[in-house]
């Protein structure tokens, strides 16, 4: 007769022996990312909006420098794009959660963004590190930012 303790170890082994064997799959598929066009990723980029620019090969034309934000026009052979810098997380997640209205790919890094298209975006990726955002033009749910619909209208005015 099986003693309960013998019962639950052996529970446990085959619960243990599962889970291993759900990583080592998720692990040979690849965790779920394609990168067919980008065979190495380096870890997501830090910096100020300069030293940001210099890594992505672009001289970067200010557009805003505020406390908050930094925002820059770039050029470079795939293409242009957009340079952000924020001072914080949650000013990072709320501009992107307003700029998704607006559909695009975004290349988002800690307090980073850069924004352009599919292909400008991938490139930059190669250069910077980063998590590759694709938002459809007025798409529909909730993006969970966090940030208060109450007084969100979904365009601004003049």
């Amino acid at each position: 007769m099986v003693k309960q303790s013998e019962w639950r170890r052996g529970q446990g082994l085959r619960a243990a022996g599962a889970v291993l064997a759900g990583l080592v799959l998720l692990a040979a598929c690849g965790g779920g990312a394609d990168g067919d066009d980008e065979p190495a990723v380096p870890p997501a980029a830090s910096g100020t909006l300069e030293q940001l620019a210099a890594k992505a090969r672009c001289e970067p034309d200010l557009q805003t420098d505020a406390e908050e934000i930094r925002q820059a026009d770039c050029a470079t052979g795939e293409g242009r794009y957009v340079l952000a810098t924020f001072a914080t997380d949650r000013g990072q997640r709320e501009w992107i959660n307003e700029a998704n209205d607006y559909g695009g790919s975004y290349l988002v890094g800690r307090k980073w963004v850069a924004v352009g298209d599919a292909k400008v975006v991938a490139a930059l990726r190669g250069r910077l590190g980063g998590t590759v955002e694709t938002a459809s033009p007025h798409h529909s749910g909730n993006s969970g930012g966090g940030g208060s619909e109450g007084g969100h209208s979904g365009h601004h005015g003049s």
